[in-house]
């Protein structure tokens, strides 16, 4: 079934298959390692696995919430691998990443929120790997103290995703709040010299004028980097694609960005939240 009805040439993309593919597809799964690529079905799984490049996804594939925009399942999470950081890093090593998206589930079943595993995987990389890191950490509810931990291990950036204007935050973020998560990236610059990056999807039902009204908001919390990408429907149950955003309108918001003062604008139909990741640290 089509969920993105009458989508347009520029999404079309190539599924993905070749060798470099197959090697990194196989030692995940030796590993019992999870990666937003797959779990959240990112169109550019093919691109960047060709190119060496991954996304983890921390605490297990199965979250504690229900947006309506994620393909990630909702549910009861499993336990908790202890031994996740260690495999993570290893395989950092074994395939020689440079640069290491680090992301995760929700986990608000835990007491912790999944902050000591958060911590353990940035230093167990750091220890074995020259690898640089992003952080794309969920929001902790808004608890400082667990996001002052991340800060306090210095990955070379932390991210979190605004996902959409602020209108459109119930309807797509239902247990997250747009004013949470930008105090989140506020207190980050607030707190260290990090860079802060964060991301929006098109699509969603929002204005030009709403979207142009949040990145000037997101531009006022001196965030540095920010990606803004079409919105597909992962399924039928999911919120519904309300219009398809053109590549030249992408290239307009990417330039009134960039004039706002932006270190590193990623905007095309395509751009996911690690789109073009290890290019933000130089």
């Amino acid at each position: 079934m089509n969920f993105n009805k009458n989508k347009p040439i520029w999404l079309k993309v190539r599924l993905p298959i070749g060798g470099k593919y197959d090697n990194i597809n196989n030692l995940l799964i030796k590993e019992s390692l999870n990666t937003i690529c797959k779990s959240s079905d990112c169109p550019n799984l093919g691109i960047c696995w060709k190119n060496g490049v991954l996304s983890f996804l921390l605490l297990g594939n199965i979250c504690t919430r229900s947006c309506k925009f994620c393909a990630i399942k909702t549910g009861k999470p499993k336990k908790i691998n202890v031994l996740e950081p260690y495999k993570i890093a290893k395989t950092v090593k074994k395939m020689e990443i440079k640069h290491v998206v680090l992301t995760s589930v929700n986990r608000d079943d835990l007491k912790d929120m999944g902050i000591k595993i958060w911590i353990k995987t940035i230093r167990e990389i750091k220890k074995i790997s020259n690898s640089t890191i992003e952080a794309l950490i969920p929001d902790f509810k808004g608890h400082k103290k667990k996001i002052a931990l991340i800060i306090k291990e210095h990955p070379e950036i932390i991210s979190h995703n605004l996902e959409t204007v602020p209108r459109l935050t119930k309807k797509v973020r239902i247990q997250a709040k747009y004013d949470r998560s930008l105090s989140i990236l506020k207190y980050i610059k607030k707190k260290s010299d990090i860079r802060t990056k964060t991301g929006i999807m098109l699509g969603l039902g929002e204005t030009e004028v709403e979207v142009i009204n949040t990145l000037k908001a997101i531009k006022k919390a001196n965030i540095d980097i920010l990606t803004i990408g079409q919105y597909l429907a992962p399924t039928s149950k999911h919120y519904p694609v309300q219009s398809f955003i053109t590549p030249h309108k992408f290239k307009y918001y990417k330039n009134l960005a960039l004039e706002m003062g932006f270190l590193y604008v990623e905007s095309n139909p395509l751009v996911r939240s690690s789109y073009n990741a290890y290019k933000h640290i130089i």
